[in-house]
């Protein structure tokens, strides 16, 4: 069933402390940050910069401290303020942007306590830009003011460990442009400013600090790289340095310029101002979700982005809009009955763990609120074939090497991807669940040996041999998917550059073997030698007969007619359909790469096409070559071979050699065989006939001895 949402009211905000100041913040500030602690029982919002009170704390009745610490306000501008993760505290840091932080607890004492102060920059001149929280740790970055763009640090401090003070500094990156920063529970998410460097402006950096990796993505191009970055072993990159290692992210793309970003289950989020939502996983692959239908944004539009379990929420103003986070389809579109929602992680106040798990938690100045799904009666059913082939249309474009987009179109119409028309066969009910694993086990085993050898090459292991094997994997790829346009040309680029693996990986597709007779057998399947014999006939690119026959000509000469001859039986009799209609017959595509790759062998290898096409007129003429070169042997073999399927041509070959034995002696030798050449119906009247025929003509009558000699008994008779 179509799912429909309900919205329920959790709190009314009345069995919160400061519940007054906190619905007329919600109400008046709609540019207020809101944080929620890591036990879900405290909220702590913070109003814009400038702010006399620039924090207010909210919590559940009997679980709160107290009002905020009071150290919050007379220090300068508050930049920011977090919880920090400590069993048996609750710990909030305060980040002043000269650097200064407090970190303030409240445990066994009532009230809160001031545990540290600190200075978080190494220079009194420098000035903190950004800060985030993930986890036990604070990360900043810091700068000079007046210093060149790529003059701030990325630096860190964690919890020490059983205690609840912030342990020593450690820079992470040097020498890096303004960073934004946005923390999730275990990662950390960053966003080089565009002023900078613009070409930096396209990069995502995700750092990981459990364990120890830094990953660089750049979304334009779903191109992701990872070092080892850990900060308990004192590790610290250049930014500039580590950017420049790595190929091909630097190679454009439109800077990221997010109108708001979120951090949901790990993941990051990003609207644009375009309205098109992006998801950037913490291992650097990134999609594009889905477009919001309220088009381009105002910068001033206040706009809340979660994630619960597989719906994407996006809170724009009074607007509530629900999408499906697989396939970016619409779900439900809301208005609300205020100007300002903050979406909130599951762990929100005022719901136990049992209740209402999934939902959706919506704070406002009318309350807290939880959205459902519920079941429509009578809505219609979501198609589950669209869901997965939108799905895997996603994951197959961020593996393509391509720049070509993929449509699901192309993954129903294609054989390719083999995994999602089988879970569609399954999810329609036309395959057992229990054929479901045979069937993804090739894939997934390819997938596997393709990301490995992708490995090997990166790392410089086995070059010649991994590049072979690659091409060996693409032929085959390519040969099981719909042959035209870019495919075709990247089959043709293939066969160019590795000639000898892709010959070697398409007689293996073509189950290509010798039988004890010498002659040519195939195994394939009916489907894909139609793929390789047909004419898709693209400018500038050979189709795929012609690239095998192009091929063969230059490693296998002796295999071409074989297989030409192979091809023409499993293209059936009268075998010549291009794309749409009638094309030339197989021999004579084979003709056309003959002149400029079999070399002085051309003519030999053209005698055989022409004999093996099963084309009378070809046949004839190849017979009428052997003739004027005096090969009687191979004209008989011919004339014997082909006149078990063809009485015409053994009538014809017959007769042509008829007139060569009428006209000359060279097949005196030959005449046993020429006899069995013979055809049966053929009457001695006219064999006569057809002798006398071709015999030479005389130009009197026949004598025993030559003009101008005369006999015995004339020279008698003259006496």
């Amino acid at each position: 069933m179509r799912r429909a949402s309900s919205l329920r009211l959790l709190s009314d905000l009345s069995d919160f402390s400061e519940a007054r100041p906190l619905r007329r913040l919600l109400a008046e500030e709609p540019l207020a940050r809101v944080r929620a602690s890591p036990d879900g029982r405290h909220l702590l919002l913070l109003r814009p910069p400038g702010s006399a009170a620039p924090l207010l704390l909210a919590s559940r009745k009997g679980a709160g401290p107290g009002p905020e610490p009071s150290g919050a306000a007379g220090r300068g501008p508050l930049l920011d303020a977090f919880f920090l993760q400590c069993p048996g505290w609750l710990l909030l840091a305060l980040v002043w942007a000269s650097g200064r932080t407090e970190v303030w607890g409240a445990g066994a004492r009532p009230g809160w306590q001031l545990l540290q102060q600190a200075e978080l920059c190494a220079s009194p001149e420098a000035r903190v830009l950004a800060a985030a929280a993930p986890g036990r740790r604070l990360v900043w970055c810091e700068g000079r003011p007046g210093e060149p763009a790529f003059g701030h640090r990325l630096c860190t401090r964690a919890l020490e460990a059983g205690g609840a003070a912030l342990g020593a500094p450690v820079v992470l990156l040097q020498h890096c442009p303004p960073l934004r920063l946005l923390a999730s529970p275990a990662d950390l998410f960053l966003l080089p400013a565009a002023s900078a460097w613009p070409s930096a402006a396209g990069v995502v950096l995700i750092w990981s600090p459990a364990k120890g990796r830094l990953t660089v993505s750049v979304p334009a191009h779903n191109l992701a790289h990872r070092e080892k970055l850990s900060a308990e072993g004192g590790d610290s990159r250049d930014f500039q340095s580590l950017l420049r290692r790595v190929p091909g992210l630097l190679s454009g793309g439109e800077p990221l310029e997010p109108h708001t970003w979120a951090a949901a289950q790990g993941s990051l989020l990003l609207l644009s101002p375009e309205g098109a939502v992006s998801l950037i996983r913490r291992d650097g692959a990134a999609r594009t979700v889905g477009v919001l239908g309220c088009g381009p944004l105002s910068p001033a539009l206040p706009v809340s982005l979660g994630v619960f379990h597989s719906t994407l929420a996006c809170a724009l103003g009074s607007g509530l809009e629900l999408l499906d986070l697989g396939s970016g389809r619409l779900l439900e579109r809301k208005v609300l009955s205020t100007e300002r929602v903050h979406l909130l992680e599951l762990s929100a106040p005022g719901v136990e763990e049992e209740e209402d798990k999934g939902g959706l938690r919506l704070l406002s100045a009318s309350g807290l609120f939880c959205v459902t799904w519920e079941a429509g009666e009578g809505a219609a059913r979501l198609n589950a074939d669209d869901l997965v082939f939108e799905e895997a249309c996603g994951y197959y474009q961020r593996r393509s090497l391509l720049g070509a987009r993929l449509s699901t179109e192309e993954l129903r119409r294609g054989s390719t991807f083999r995994a999602p028309l089988a879970l569609a066969a399954v999810l329609r009910g036309h395959r057992p669940p229990a054929k479901l694993l045979s069937a993804l086990q090739a894939e997934l085993r390819d997938y596997r040996g393709l990301e490995r050898l992708k490995t090997r090459l990166v790392a410089g292991d086995g070059q010649e041999e991994g590049w072979t094997e690659l091409a060996e994997r693409e032929v085959e790829r390519l040969l099981r998917s719909d042959l035209a346009g870019d495919k075709l040309a990247q089959l043709n680029a293939v066969f160019s550059v590795f000639p000898a693996a892709a010959w070697c990986s398409a007689r293996r597709a073509l189950q290509l073997q010798l039988d004890e007779a010498g002659r040519l057998k195939t195994q394939a399947p009916p489907d894909l030698w139609k793929k390789v014999l047909a004419d898709p006939g693209a400018e500038g690119a050979l189709a795929p007969f012609e690239l095998l026959c192009q091929c063969l000509c230059r490693l296998e000469p002796c295999w071409l007619p074989p297989f030409v001859e192979l091809a023409q039986q499993q293209g059936g009799p009268g075998w010549g359909l291009g794309a749409g209609g009638s094309g030339p017959p197989l021999y004579r595509r084979a003709l056309s790469v003959l002149g400029e790759w079999a070399g002085a062998g051309a003519g030999a290898l053209e005698l055989e096409l022409l004999l093996g096409s099963g084309r009378p007129k070809a046949v004839l003429q190849a017979i009428g070559q052997l003739v004027q070169a005096g090969q009687w042997e191979r004209v008989l073999d011919a004339g014997l071979t082909l006149s078990p399927s063809s009485p015409f041509l053994q009538m014809e070959i017959f007769t042509i050699l008829l007139a060569e034995f009428a006209q000359h002696r060279q097949l005196d030798a030959h005449v046993t065989r020429l006899r069995r050449l013979c055809p049966p119906d053929l009457t001695p009247t006219d064999l006569l006939l057809l002798l006398k025929r071709h015999l030479p003509e005389e130009e009197g009558p026949p004598a025993p001895f030559p003009k101008g000699h005369l006999g015995p008994v004339a020279r008698y008779e003259s006496v």
